[in-house]
C-alpha cells in the first residue's frame, strides 16, 4: 500500500522532521495521508495517482505518510491540516504550507477513484 504511491513519485514522510521539511517547501504540495482502510483508501490511492498522471497542472511536491505506521509523522502532518480533524485517508493540497484544498475520509467513502481524481484535478487547475 505504501509502494502504490511511492512507486509513482510520492515522497514518503516517515518522521516529524521530514514532515516539517516538506511543509516548508515553497509552491504546492500534495499530501496523501494513507491508510489500510479497504473501502476508502482503496479508492483514494488510485484517485490520487490518476489525478497526478492526467492533470495538466500538477503540484510541485508529492508526499505521503501512512496512518497507523508512521504515527509520529502523521501526527505532525495533521498539525499543518488544522482546523480539519484527523482523518485517514485524507488528501490535502497545500500552497506555501497552507491548506487550500482538503478531501477528508467522509468525502472519499463510497466514491470511485475517478471522482476523487476529478476533484483533485479541479483543485490543481485552481492552485497549481
Amino acid at each position: 500500500m505504501k509502494a502504490e504511491l511511492t512507486s509513482k513519485g510520492f515522497e514518503e514522510l516517515l518522521t516529524p522532521e521530514q514532515v516539517d521539511e516538506a511543509m516548508k517547501k515553497s509552491g504546492t504540495t500534495l499530501l496523501m495521508i494513507n491508510s489500510v482502510c479497504g473501502c476508502s483508501a482503496g479508492t483514494a490511492r488510485p484517485g490520487v495517482i490518476l489525478a497526478v498522471q492526467h492533470a495538466t497542472k500538477k503540484p510541485d511536491h508529492l508526499t505521503t505518510s501512512f496512518a497507523g505506521f508512521d504515527v509520529a509523522a502523521v501526527q505532525q502532518a495533521r498539525t499543518y491540516l488544522m482546523p480539519y480533524p484527523p482523518s485517514s485517508p485524507a488528501i490535502a493540497l497545500l500552497k506555501d504550507g497552507q491548506v487550500v484544498h482538503m478531501i477528508e475520509r467522509h468525502m472519499i467513502e463510497g466514491r470511485p477513484a475517478q471522482m476523487i481524481a476529478a476533484n483533485l484535478m479541479e483543485a490543481f487547475e485552481q492552485y497549481c
